[in-house]
């Protein structure tokens, strides 16, 4: 590494301007993988945090709780299905309208989940009661929903019939879709829901919450009660717009990797062809490829390393300072993941220079004609 510290330190303009190009792309890198997280919790932290190995649907609804309808004989006989723990639930969009003694209504979304008040997918409240014991029609809203100024004794109206809604809690019950989760019981949900009502009465459920044994089949699960049977994760893709976003951002993402291959791929080579002579004359003086290869890999690895390194601490300092209402997160296995991508691709596309190296005569050290 005598040649690669030796070359650090004499052109260290042209390292320290190719440096800052590279730091420029992690900080992206970073900020993209904050964004990327932030939309995805944003989309399905409400599933995220069902305490659930699995979701059963309706056939062909593709995890779309808006095209799902489970009846009640599907919801008996997962019930009845020893290998199986069932709790239905209710899931549906809505525009509420939010009333409170001596203040103008006000319209929030409202993603709202029905289901069974002992239920073991019942929110546990932070603050206020749970569904269990309440009165009628009672409600737990989400963090968020709290956030924008929806309290514990407020009403939330919603449905074609005005249904009041009564906030009993608030829990991190998270959001669906970019809208805020909140909880009522499930012939509330069922009341106010277009279409969650038989003719004869019996209610149906968007899907079914499952906690499968270790052993069981989903698929078999499934096929004995007539339902698609998903992991929760799989769910994901049925949240409004989580498939678009996720597979735009890992364009992004993808994009800004080539990006990055391609200018590290493209100074390594400038810098070769320069240093043409004096990889020359090393190998006139006995050094072999492998060496030389090594060497100029290890200048790479220090430029990449060290400049994604700094990079990702701005991104992390950029990114704290979002507005709160903005979608980003970020987790140490994101950040790392990102910064362990660009180093491979800077490394792949310093390949192209590399190979060079190994082309090049001896003899052009020794003064003989190129």
């Amino acid at each position: 590494m005598l040649l690669a510290r030796r070359d650090l330190i004499v052109a260290k303009g042209r390292f320290l301007l190719m440096g800052t190009v590279v730091a420029l792309i992690a900080l992206l890198g970073v900020l993209l993988a904050g964004l990327a997280a932030g939309l995805v919790d944003a989309g399905t932290s409400g599933l995220a945090a069902l305490p659930v190995t699995h979701l059963a649907f309706q056939p062909s609804a593709e995890a779309t709780f808006s095209r799902s309808f489970v009846p009640a004989d599907s919801v008996d006989k997962l019930r009845g299905d020893d290998v199986v723990e069932t709790a239905p639930l209710g899931v549906a969009l809505f525009n509420a309208q939010l009333e409170r003694a001596g203040a103008r209504p006000k319209v929030v979304d409202v993603a709202l989940f029905g289901v069974e008040r002992e239920s073991f997918v019942a929110p546990e409240p932070v603050s206020g009661s749970p569904l269990a014991g309440s009165g009628p029609a009672p409600v737990v809203i989400s963090q968020e929903l709290a956030d924008e100024g929806v309290k514990v004794g407020d009403q939330l109206v919603v449905g074609l019939d005005a249904t009041a809604l009564n906030v009993v809690g608030v829990a991190d019950a998270g959001t669906y879709g970019h809208v805020p989760v909140a909880y009522t019981d499930l012939p509330t949900w069922q009341q106010v829901t277009p279409g969650a009502t038989t003719p004869t009465g019996r209610g149906l459920v968007s899907a079914v919450a499952l906690r499968l044994r270790p052993t069981a089949s989903p698929a078999e699960v499934g096929e004995r009660a007539g339902v698609e049977v998903l992991t929760k994760e799989q769910s994901f893709d049925g949240s409004p717009g989580y498939v678009a976003e996720t597979a735009t951002m890992s364009l992004i993402r993808g994009f800004l990797l080539v990006i990055s291959a391609l200018v590290v791929a493209a100074f390594f080579t400038v810098w070769t062809v320069q240093r043409r002579d004096q990889i020359g004359l090393l190998k006139a003086m006995g050094a072999t490829d492998r060496y030389v290869v090594t060497d100029a890999l290890a200048q790479v690895v220090i430029l990449l390393v060290g400049a994604t390194l700094v990079g990702s601490v701005l991104g992390l300092l950029v990114g704290t300072s979002f507005p709160a209402d903005a979608p980003f997160s970020l987790s140490a296995a994101s950040v790392a993941g990102a910064a362990g991508a660009l180093v491979l691709a800077g490394l792949l596309g310093s390949l192209v220079a590399v190979r060079r190296i190994t082309s090049v005569d001896p003899l052009v050290a020794l003064g003989s004609p190129r």
